[in-house]
């Protein structure tokens, strides 16, 4: 009795320690705006009771002996996991982890995910990772990793699991929309070095910039991108493709200069929380590194958070037309607040809005062109073409040694097959850029 009694005293100390602590934060947040309410009468006791008695129970009737950090440390990711889908408790190693991606070089496989009806949900896989290559789609919910099932796992211990030596091999079992059964998909994990902006041209005129993730350094890759794209056309482009198809976000501030790169003037996004810094507004600065050049931003189902946020921000500025799905709608803010331990807790601290006021939290952007998800494929191949000037004997030549227009239906023809939407995009600037002459 009295050991009982010891146990429920010494956990009540150990709760009312902690609740103390985080009340003490919050309420120094408030002291500035309103006058602070007796710490006593906002704690509630009869839960602080509940939670001891279960924590004396597992400590005297679980089936094996489980430590007073692992209970509490558990009880934080419990908390904090309840909240929505991406609050979370980073262990120290998992802080680490966060780190490295967002500066883009970490191990593992190249998924973003996130939780969904205790699954494992893949919100998009990362260009030229080990997912990608094996076929993972947005969408995929991973029911599996090896032969561990992954329904009562939190996210952070699915990760962990999915994270591992380089060369190693993973077994994920995905369900998909559409298909019967599961499938059974096999990957190598490999170190992860995201290189988050890549460019090409196009055709002359136009240019390409796809950008798979938001890291610490996008904005200064993308420059170099557009000084590249610039060169290799010999002046100012016609127009640009902005390809944020699949890209699941990352670091707010290179959305925003991404965005302030190609807008002049006026809000790019602001937030809105219920402590102080968390309320904030970026605005453009006068400058546009294509010069006025029509765009076309590209977006799908997997575009989310900051790629949401860059998309939102060029539609309501009517700087783009985004073109493509619907995006995945994640419209909050989460903020990484170390803690003493050397671990950190990853807090959604706001929503955030466009330039109009929009929330796309559960809603994503709307593209103004939307485009279905199709494959296109040839209905019929003939061995026999239509005789043309080209094809005659001693034909004359061109005289000016371009590709003929047969040579640049085919490349265009090719494109169609492997990119539909990027095509259309293509498509649609050229069309501008005729109206505009």
């Amino acid at each position: 009795m009295l050991k009982k009694k010891n146990i429920f005293i010494l956990s009540l100390g150990i709760m009312l320690g902690v609740f103390m602590g985080i009340c003490g934060s919050v309420f120094a947040e408030r002291d500035n705006a309103e006058p602070v309410a007796d710490a006593t009468e906002a704690l509630p006791y009869e839960d602080l009771r509940t939670f001891t008695e279960i924590f004396g129970r597992i400590k005297r009737d679980y089936v094996e002996p489980v430590s007073d950090k692992k209970l509490l440390e558990d009880a934080i990711r419990g908390m904090l996991s309840g909240l929505d889908p991406h609050s979370a408790y980073l262990v120290a190693e998992e802080y680490q982890e966060l780190k490295e991606g967002t500066t883009g070089q970490f191990g593992g496989l190249g998924i973003e995910v996130t939780m969904e009806n205790g699954f494992v949900k893949v919100v998009s896989p990362i260009d030229d990772t080990p997912a990608q290559r094996a076929g993972i789609k947005t969408g995929d919910l991973i029911v599996r990793l090896d032969d561990q099932p992954v329904k009562g796992m939190t996210l952070a211990d699915a990760v962990k699991l999915m994270r591992g030596e380089p060369g190693s091999k993973i077994l994920l079992t995905v369900v998909r929309e559409g298909m019967e059964a599961p499938l059974k998909i096999s990957l190598t994990r490999d170190i992860i070095k995201v290189k988050s902006v890549k460019n090409r041209m196009l055709e002359k005129g136009y240019g390409y910039v796809r950008i798979s993730s938001f890291q610490s350094g996008t904005g200064e890759s993308l420059k170099e991108a557009l000084a590249a794209l610039k060169k290799e056309n010999a002046g100012n482009l016609k127009g640009l493709v902005l390809d944020l198809r699949n890209n699941p976000g990352g670091v707010l501030n290179a959305a925003v200069e991404v965005s302030d790169a190609f807008i002049k003037s006026g809000l790019i996004v602001y937030t809105e929380g219920r402590i102080e810094n968390s309320e904030m507004r970026f605005n453009a600065a006068p400058d546009d590194l294509i010069d006025g050049a029509p765009m076309v931003v590209l977006i799908n189902a997997g575009s989310a958070s900051a790629s949401e946020i860059v998309a939102g921000a060029l539609q309501d500025q009517k700087r783009a037309v985004i073109m493509g799905e619907k995006s995945f709608g994640k419209g909050s803010v989460q903020t990484i607040l170390p803690t003493s331990n050397g671990a950190a807790v990853k807090l959604t601290t706001a929503r955030y809005y466009t330039p109009s006021g929009r929330s796309i939290q559960a809603e994503g952007i709307e593209p103004d062109i939307a485009l279905a998800r199709v494959k296109l494929e040839t209905l019929e191949k003939t061995e026999f073409k239509p005789v043309k000037e080209a094809d005659l004997s001693h034909h004359l030549q061109n005289g000016k040694g371009k590709e003929t227009p047969e040579e640049v239906q085919e490349k265009e023809k090719e494109t169609l097959e492997k990119d539909y939407p990027l095509y259309q995009a293509l498509t649609l600037l050229k069309g501008i850029s005729i109206i505009k002459k």
